[in-house]
């Protein structure tokens, strides 16, 4: 985006791009999706900002839908549980491999680090991960000496809402991806915790096994990772299904965009603002340290899958070969170790 908009184009200066990336920071929310609808608004306002978020998603949900429509169609198939056998212990990979590479920007104090230490033990102890991240926030907050907002200290109070089982329907499905698009803070990695929170534990939609080939989907595709909502939308409710995910989970961002644009430069100025931030991405990263566990359980199953994350964490870790590479080079291997085993 910078290439294009800046440097190409020159739209905005940097330090005017920089302004926004702080903003899309300091907003739940997708934060790719969400500077490409700060760029819209800032360069042909209302309109912009509905084409602009349009223009980066729609080729994304195209794409995810396709497969999600191919993986219903031929999931079943043994060279298709073949490859994913593979590709598997290569999510986990990449997934270790964000966390660290996120840990060592969401780390940045002992305050930062005791959030995020008791935050993973918590998660395991099964506190709600949208309580452990208004904790986060506002303990952070607490520590630097600043008072937050009387909105947040609602929120806290929101966020403690226990567990439902309810059968499928679209309306569950679509506010639950609202939820998640209007809580989330971070990386699109950080949506594996709400998704399994939400759709594997308390909701039993989905298995893990579902979870993780959906996370496959959404990291080999181009676009936001969270067009993994429109593969979840369509394995539980068809075409309709991934239409109605995807517009819950994208729509909090134009809605955030739109109201916080305005307030760009003294949001990037507020010590509470970037206390709560602080706080919320040490958890975000908790949350993360805590789905990738249950992740290695469900993909790392013998010792091929193990030798194959750990080459695969190899690999990305040297960051000269795209992740996206290393998920197909591991399905390969994938067929290759099922159809040679007896």
């Amino acid at each position: 985006m910078h290439d294009e908009v800046v440097r190409r184009r020159r739209w905005l200066s940097d330090a005017e791009f920089l302004d926004l990336v702080g903003a899309t920071n300091l907003i739940p929310g997708p934060n790719s999706t969400e500077l490409a609808i700060h760029l819209g608004y800032r360069r042909a306002g209302a309109c912009g900002l509905v084409l602009a978020g349009a223009s980066f998603i729609v080729p994304a949900f195209l794409t995810v839908l396709a497969c999600a429509w191919a993986y219903v169609r031929y999931g079943a198939l043994p060279e298709v549980q073949a490859a994913l056998y593979g590709a598997k212990p290569a999510i986990l990979a990449v997934v270790v491999h964000a966390l660290w590479r996120l840990g060592r920007t969401a780390l940045k104090d002992a305050a930062t680090v005791v959030a995020a230490t008791a935050a993973v033990a918590l998660a395991f102890a099964g506190v709600h991960e949208l309580l452990l991240l208004a904790a986060g926030g506002l303990g952070l907050c607490l520590v630097r000496g600043l008072r937050p907002p009387g909105a947040l200290w609602a929120g806290a109070g929101l966020a403690a809402a226990g567990p439902t089982a309810v059968p499928f329907d679209l309306a569950t499905l679509f506010f639950t991806f609202l939820k998640i698009g209007s809580v989330l803070f971070g990386s699109g990695y950080v949506l594996l915790a709400f998704l399994r929170a939400d759709f594997v534990v308390r909701l039993g939609w989905l298995t893990e096994a579902q979870l993780l080939d959906a996370v496959a989907v959404g990291q080999v595709t181009p676009g936001p990772v969270f067009t993994t909502a429109t593969f979840v939308g369509y394995l539980l409710g068809g075409g309709v299904g991934a239409v109605v995910a995807t517009v819950g989970i994208f729509l909090p961002a134009f809605v955030f965009v739109a109201a916080t644009h305005p307030l760009v430069p003294r949001m990037r100025r507020s010590a509470v603002a970037s206390a709560f931030l602080d706080g919320v991405n040490a958890v975000s990263l908790a949350l993360m340290a805590a789905v990738t566990w249950h992740l290695g359980t469900a993909s790392v199953v013998d010792a091929p899958t193990a030798v194959l994350a750990a080459v695969a964490l190899a690999v990305v870790a040297q960051g000269h070969v795209n992740s996206a590479v290393v998920l197909v080079a591991c399905a390969g291997v994938g067929l290759l170790v099922r159809a040679l085993a007896p």
